[in-house]
């Protein structure tokens, strides 16, 4: 059988996936061959979970708005219709802030709403 001439791009880029698998669990951390296949799917996860942490942000802050202005006695797209209707430009992420940390501030968005919407 021939010899396999490695270069130095070659080790390098064992180290470098090694390097990427520190702390992983069993071989994976140690073995090239396992490490390998785990830093390729630990990239998909992480990749696909990036997009993932921003749905479910959006979801925790439309779930806080909601849970507001329901104890003001609206529904969440009404509060959020009439907030577009009165000029009011503020996104979920604020908004969601401004109900859990100032629910006066709070109480007189949803005024201004209820007042901006039609009769």
């Amino acid at each position: 059988m021939s010899r396999v001439k490695r270069s130095v791009h070659a080790k390098k880029k064992r180290r470098k996936v090694l390097k990427e698998a520190k702390g992983y669990y069993g071989r994976k951390h140690s073995s090239y061959r396992f490490a390998k296949e785990q830093v390729q799917r630990s990239g998909m996860y992480a990749y696909r979970d990036r997009r993932n942490r921003k749905r479910e942000f959006r979801r925790l802050w439309i779930t806080r708005i909601n849970a507001a202005a329901r104890q003001n006695g609206m529904s969440y797209g009404t509060f959020m219709h009439g907030l577009k209707l009165a000029g009011i430009e503020l996104d979920r992420k604020v908004l969601a802030d401004i109900a859990v940390r100032d629910p006066e501030t709070f109480r007189r968005f949803a005024e201004s709403a209820r007042e901006a919407l039609p009769a």
